[in-house]
């Protein structure tokens, strides 16, 4: 009696380790024409992608006499993170660019930019929402303009 004990627990613990014995080792579908020794074994590949750097676009509008001889001007604040952003724009053969700034939390910012032919200009701005936002621009010839931002 105690012999067939001993075997049947045998048996018994015999069949729980089998089924950890059966594992299929490629358990995934075959690819192209089904031959699974050909398989390339292709991983998925996880790829960082970078945070999209909002862009606004700054509108300026003739103002003044001064302003409308030099007509609407067209420019970008990029990388405006944390109340620091690149201002650029072009006009009258002019490139400009420089820093737009403003607190962070806060509504109104400044922009400055300097042109490659020596010209300057100084913008107030107020941001009324997070996308949108207006002032005023001052040029070293005395043009103002009103500027719009969107983004």
């Amino acid at each position: 009696m105690v012999k067939a004990k001993h075997i049947l627990a045998l048996v018994a613990v015999s069949s729980l380790l089998s089924a950890c014995y059966v594992v299929p080792i490629d358990q995934y579908p075959p690819r192209g024409n089904g031959n699974y020794h050909n398989n390339n074994g292709g991983g998925v590949a996880i790829v960082p992608v970078p945070a999209v750097r909002p862009v606004y676009t700054a509108r300026l509008y003739p103002a003044n006499d001064e302003a409308s001889r030099l007509g609407r001007i067209s420019g970008t604040i990029s990388n405006p993170e944390r109340g620091h952003g690149e201002f650029s724009f072009a006009v009258g053969g002019e490139a400009f660019s420089g820093e737009a700034t403003r607190d962070p939390g806060a509504t109104k910012g400044v922009a400055n930019a300097s042109g490659n032919r020596g010209g300057y200009t100084r913008c107030d701005y107020v941001m009324t929402r997070a996308e949108m936002g207006s002032g005023t621009c001052v040029f070293s010839n005395g043009a103002r303009f009103d500027m719009h931002i969107t983004q």
